[in-house]
């Protein structure tokens, strides 16, 4: 297997580019996340950035566990939660782009169990643009039931709608990536996890750093969550807040409690995804445009994916969201350009692309913070958009 590690140098420092310019960011950027980790802000993190196709960021700083001391390297790979939801809409793009998966078709003309409790007209373009009004899960639902991929399909397929699909828009937390993986499964007979890797990690060469579900072999290499202020948020929250019924119980919450269990790691749950900044920074940059030659998708099914879709209340969050396909849209991080898409994840990761000024970015993370502690990432994006007058 093939790391991309031909972009930096054992300090960082993007190669290649032979720009003066493009070394300044690469060492603004490494102060950046160097000061981050002085003070406190973050424990380990990684930035990667591209312009039209060329690696113009490979940062790192800090460490990958803190009870080891084992530093973070570009290699390291983090548990980034629903940045990794950006990944999952990405499979069922190239899945539809071979002719596989109309967006417009019921989900029951791939999953024909997923017609039950009045789903039959629920859409794929439904389930991208989480209108399909099935965001919650059963209160008892575990962390042995999530890791179970047939079991969490047959709940979803017996699941009746919240709202009536289409006509509303709410957060599916952790459904989203089983309604997705499903669809992906049916129509191509392989899982999401193996598309993946097939058709965006290898071409890229970043299939063992892009993962639902880790193998054995990458376990080492995989950063230790620690809680900055995001669960004590999660708990100031009132119960009835709409968001817990697609997180229904503490079991499941995204925190790193869960993130850190090598049960859930191995699982594949692609409402999430494991990767490092890099290997998702290049995805997303292959996505508008070339790398080294591979473009994952052609320009009209990129410009239809990052459209607007919906910008309606959130049921689940209860405030505006710019949604595209399967990706969310005007993130701050991309200085809320309304021709950006991607995700973010609990805790402060994100990964987008901009088709207009051809940047792609990522920032991953260990330490889990949210509301005001959640800086770094915007506040390198916003560097690098300035540095290159973006």
């Amino acid at each position: 297997m093939t790391r991309v590690t031909g972009a930096a140098s054992a300090t960082g420092t993007p190669g290649g580019t032979g720009a003066t310019g493009a070394t300044d960011l690469q060492d603004q950027v490494q102060r950046t996340i160097d000061r981050a980790v002085e003070s406190g802000a973050e424990v380990g993190v990684q930035v990667a950035a591209y312009l039209h196709g060329e690696p113009v960021v490979d940062a790192w700083a800090g460490v990958a566990d803190p009870a080891s001391g084992r530093p973070v390297d570009g290699d390291t790979l983090f548990h980034s939660f629903s940045t990794g939801k950006g990944v999952t809409a990405t499979v069922l793009h190239l899945v539809a782009e071979r002719g596989l998966v109309d967006y417009d078709a019921p989900i029951a003309a791939y999953w024909p169990e997923f017609a039950a409790q009045g789903k039959e007209r629920v859409t794929v373009r439904h389930a991208l643009t989480h209108t399909a009004g099935i965001p919650q899960l059963p209160a008892s639902t575990s962390l042995a039931d999530i890791a179970d991929w047939d079991r969490m399909c047959a709940v979803i397929a017996d699941t009746a709608p919240l709202w009536e699909p289409g006509t509303a828009t709410g957060y599916h937390g952790w459904t989203f990536g089983w309604i997705i993986g499903e669809i992906v499964r049916r129509a191509s007979g392989r899982t999401v996890a193996e598309v993946l890797r097939e058709e965006i990690g290898k071409p890229l060469g970043v299939e063992d750093s892009l993962f639902f579900g880790i193998p054995d072999e990458a376990a080492p290499r995989v950063a230790t969550l620690v809680e900055g202020n995001w669960e004590a948020l999660l708990e100031s929250i009132p119960a009835s807040w709409p968001f817990f019924l697609a997180v229904p119980n503490r079991d499941i919450w995204p925190t790193a409690t869960l993130g850190n269990r090598p049960d859930y790691l191995r699982a594949h749950v692609p409402a999430g995804g494991t990767m490092s900044a890099r290997a998702v920074a290049r995805m997303y940059a292959a996505l508008i445009g070339e790398v080294d030659g591979v473009r994952l998708l052609p320009p009209e099914r990129v410009a239809q994916v990052s459209a607007l879709a919906t910008g309606e209340p959130d049921r689940m969050f209860v405030s505006p969201i710019a949604k595209g396909l399967g990706y969310f849209l005007a993130l701050p991080e991309s200085g809320t350009r309304p021709t950006a898409f991607g995700h973010n994840g609990s805790g402060g990761s994100v990964a987008f692309a901009d088709p207009e000024s051809g940047l792609a970015f990522a920032c991953t993370h260990n330490l889990l913070v949210g509301g005001s502690n959640d800086t770094t990432a915007r506040a390198v994006a916003e560097q690098i958009r300035t540095a290159l007058g973006i």
